[in-house]
């Protein structure tokens, strides 16, 4: 059975991406996560210091589930392909919930600090990981903002036709 920890971590991953961050509340979670009050202030201080946790532990799933997803020794341009594929195996998974980064950035006041360096932290990382797959800088950072338009859309039309669109363009720019 999962930790106390572990169910509030799964009630706030489905009660973000069906309610969003602000129409979910702390009490809520509480009692679809079957914790007690004490147990939650016992992990989280604030429904801020959970959505911190949450988004980290989104982190180490999301770069988990691409290295899984994309076969090893591949060349750059097969990589690169195969992570827009990465995207079409996700919204089948999550039925298009989208980024739960970007969702929770719509929600939040841009001084809200502690969440947003959390966000930029992970995006970061994304544009980091297509940078070194693609020596021209440009030219990665072009597939890291076809990458993330692509989240985005399919998101908001509920269709990979975009993200498949995006990967024909990256094959063809990469040389």
């Amino acid at each position: 059975m999962p930790s106390p920890k572990e169910r509030i971590l799964a009630t706030t991953f489905e009660l973000f991406a069906k309610q969003g961050y602000n129409s979910t509340g702390i009490n809520q979670i509480i009692s679809e996560a079957n914790v007690a009050r004490a147990s939650f202030y016992q992990y989280f201080k604030s429904k801020e210091d959970l959505c911190v946790e949450f988004l980290k532990v989104r982190h180490d799933y999301w770069f988990k589930e691409l290295h899984q997803f994309i076969p090893k020794d591949r060349d750059a341009k097969s990589t690169v392909a195969s992570s827009f594929d990465f995207l079409i195996y996700m919204n089948q998974k999550e039925d298009f919930r989208g980024c739960s980064f970007l969702n929770i950035l719509s929600e939040i006041p841009m001084d809200n600090v502690k969440i947003l360096s959390v966000i930029q932290d992970h995006k970061a990382d994304l544009r980091k990981y297509f940078s070194e797959l693609v020596e021209d800088q440009d030219l990665s950072d072009h597939i890291y903002l076809l990458f993330e338009s692509s989240i985005i859309e399919s998101q908001l039309f509920r269709s990979d036709e975009l993200i498949e669109k995006s990967k024909k363009i990256v094959i063809q720019i990469i040389k």
